[in-house]
């Protein structure tokens, strides 16, 4: 039923106090202003507080220096690390191991179906399975940072540093850096090339013009480990760097790994001369000790035909500071500056800086990975479940072009190829999106992956999107091939069971819940929703392209089976009637919320029932044992559900994997020092707080009675 204390505060003209119309706020807002109260500022050596720049395709982390001078120091942090979108390597495969021998074939629903998995036994398929998931993996491209001597020409380490400070303006993109050596003064201003993989820094110390400040380039050694933090300085016979070209005010390295090769363009101002460093496969850069002031570019590029062309500091700089105005003068913003409520600060704090982190880390060409641009997770492989929290966000905000260019990837022909191959090979119909894959599209073997169902309607999500949000008949006549190819298999998957006359999904299913075990599992509660809304729109979409309704869609919407339920609660799935008593089955995500949150009103929930549920799971659900998107999907199920209060409170539930550190990053524990899906997905979740829902009741949903919130450009969610 509607919120009737919404209603009634909205007759009484209290509107305004919760969002008066779009027209009236854009001259509302200063969104410079709103930007940068939210500056990030640092006078430790924290090693969990490092900032980045980037373009969205290439970043690179830095420390207080505003380089990388010390990246051992901060590999238990958020590393060091410096990567691309088309940074990947792989060891040759010497054994000629085939994914084939990673498969393993399950009797579900009366028949034989082959997975990828992580086969243990016999020792030649466990090594072909480890290769595959490894390779190929992505790259740490370099660690540049300074050379800082002290008087005695010993090499300064981090606690010599005094006087820290550094500061990101997130609406320029600028990182500036000052710290002193043994009493001498430096400082440096950190800048990000917005089209081009390059960073760009200028230095000003007397430290330049006494020789005791020089720029070095490491080049570390991939670790083809889960994780790779860019320290592997071992096994440096194993691969081969030279400076292939100088000359006045520019040089170029190369680096060559096996059968891959990328290069490092070094421009200057001044006079200084690049040579090989003390450390294999190092390179130093040393000024000639007449200014004061250093300049110095590193572009990051696969090998180039072209005459590369130096790089100066003030066409970066131009380049960040007019890159990150557009960025942040386009789409939706949110002000909750005039609200006193201290939850506000913080949240505000929390979408300005996941905006800034997620614009420079995830707007390439490729879904990213867990942890952006920074550091291995899952051997730098994507995951296309997560590509949703990653992106979605940008439908909801004004900015589709930028959830195009990931989403385009899709529609590559090797990646389409990939996903036919899977169902194909399992015996369905149309596409089966991959789960954790790479920028070719293939499929890494993983025993809980491979049954995962819930990336596959992602890409008719994505596109619905992309469509609502002025893409109109273009991205109707882009994208539907995909849709229907999609939605094809996703009629061809359910199992119909003839004795109960009803389709269910699974046996053979993991849900993103992933407690439940693949071969007894099915009819999960999200799943079944997130199915039938992605066969209704793929109707919807057949209609709009003049096309008869798909019979097999209709015929699974017909017969879809029932939400699970007991006890006036909805399950997590049916085959678990324990999905509140077991204890392991009250950890990890907590998707059954997604069924009304992530997703809208489909005719198959009940609001009574679902809310009995959010109360369920808010009160016992082991909290401490969840993952950053978890919180951003309780507060969408909250909004739905007309609790505002509970919208907020479970953005900034007090949990270890809620926690946003200083830089902004979601931290979840010492393995994943950050997770970019928790900031995606809380940048999704204030969108639907405010501009709320198809058929919402009320305006600003999820925004809390006295809170004076200003935005503009948000667009409501399915």
């Amino acid at each position: 039923m509607p919120n009737t204390r919404f209603l009634f505060l909205s007759l009484l003209g209290f509107g305004a106090a919760t969002v008066p119309a779009a027209d009236a706020l854009a001259q509302a807002i200063n969104r410079q202003a709103v930007v940068e109260r939210h500056k990030v500022v640092t006078t430790t050596t924290d090693s969990l507080a490092s900032l980045n720049v980037g373009n969205g395709a290439f970043a690179m982390t830095v420390d207080v220096t505003g380089l990388q001078s010390f990246p051992e120091y901060y590999s238990k942090g958020v590393p060091l690390g410096t990567q691309s979108e088309w940074g990947w390597h792989s060891f040759p495969n010497k054994e000629a191991y085939k994914v084939e021998e990673a498969q393993r074939q399950y009797e579900l629903n009366g028949r034989k179906i082959p997975y990828t998995v992580q086969v243990k036994t016999p020792e030649r398929n466990k090594q072909a399975v480890d290769f595959l998931r490894a390779n190929p993996h992505r790259l740490q491209l370099g660690n540049l940072g300074f050379v800082l001597l002290k008087k005695d020409g010993s090499r300064a380490t981090i606690k010599d540093l005094k006087e820290l400070r550094q500061e990101l303006n997130p609406w320029t993109g600028e990182i500036r850096s000052h710290f002193s050596l043994e009493g001498t003064p430096v400082d440096v201003l950190t800048v990000g090339h917005q089209q081009q993989d390059a960073v760009a820094v200028q230095v000003k110390s007397p430290l330049v013009k006494q020789g005791r400040l020089k720029v070095f380039l490491r080049l570390p050694y991939p670790t083809a480990q889960w994780d790779d933090v860019g320290v592997n300085y071992q096994d440096t016979d194993k691969h081969q760097s030279k400076i292939e070209s100088q000359r006045e005010a520019m040089a170029v390295v190369s680096h060559r790994l096996d059968a891959d090769h990328y290069q490092v363009a070094f421009g200057w101002n001044g006079k200084a001369k690049l040579a090989a460093g003390p450390q294999p496969h190092e390179f130093v850069l040393t000024p000639d000790g007449k200014l004061d002031v250093l300049e110095v570019s590193a572009r990051f590029t696969p090998p180039l035909e072209e005459k590369m062309q130096p790089l100066s500091f003030a066409e970066a700089q131009k380049s960040s500071v007019a890159g990150w105005k557009s960025f942040w003068l386009s789409g939706g913003a949110v002000d909750f500056g005039a609200t006193p409520d201290p939850r506000a600060k913080e949240l505000e704090r929390r979408i300005i800086l996941s905006e800034y982190l997620i614009r420079s880390q995830e707007t390439g060409q490729f879904p990213p990975q867990e942890t952006g641009l920074v550091y291995n997770s899952w051997y730098g492989k994507p995951h296309l479940e997560m590509h949703y929290w990653h992106a979605m966000h940008y439908g909801l905000w004004g900015r589709t072009e930028l959830l195009q260019k990931s989403l385009d990837w899709y529609l590559r022909p090797e990646i389409m190829a990939g996903a036919k191959a899977i169902a194909q090979r399992q015996g369905f119909e149309g596409l089966r999106w991959q789960k954790m894959t790479d920028n070719q599209g293939r499929e890494a073997p993983s025993s809980v992956g491979a049954f995962l169902i819930w990336q596959q309607p992602h890409f008719i999500y994505l596109a619905e999107l992309v469509r609502r949000d002025g893409g109109g008949a273009a991205a109707q006549k882009k994208y539907q091939d995909l849709v229907f190819a999609t939605a094809d298999f996703m009629a061809s998957y359910p199992f119909y069971e003839k004795d109960k006359d009803r389709y269910i999904l699974g046996k053979g299913v993991i849900p993103a819940q992933e407690r439940f075990k693949a071969e007894e599992t099915f009819n999960p509660t999200y799943e079944l929703v997130y199915w039938h809304w992605a066969l209704t729109t793929a109707q919807q979409w057949r209609q709009r392209a003049g096309l008869a309704p798909n019979p097999k869609y209709a015929a699974v919407l017909q017969k879809l089976s029932k939400l699970p339920q007991a006890q006036g609660v909805y399950l997590a799935t049916e085959s678990a009637p324990d999905s509140y008593t077991n204890p392991e089955f009250k950890t990890d995500h907590p998707s059954v919320l997604g069924a009304l949150g992530m997703m809208p009103m489909t005719g198959q929930q009940d609001a009574a029932t679902m809310r009995r549920t959010f109360d369920l799971v808010w009160k016992d659900w082991n909290w401490p044992h969840t993952w950053g998107w978890d919180f951003p999907m309780t507060s969408m199920t909250a909004t739905r559900l007309g609790l505002p209060d509970k919208a907020v409170d479970a953005l900034l539930m007090p949990i270890k994997t809620n926690t946003y550190l200083p830089n902004g990053h979601n931290f979840q524990d010492d393995r994943l020092r950050l997770y970019l899906p928790g900031n995606g997905g809380l940048l999704a979740a204030v969108a639907l707080m405010c501009a709320g829902y198809d058929g919402s009741p009320t305006k600003n949903p999820g925004i809390p009675l006295g809170w004076n919130v200003k935005w503009e450009g948000l667009k409501p969610m399915p």
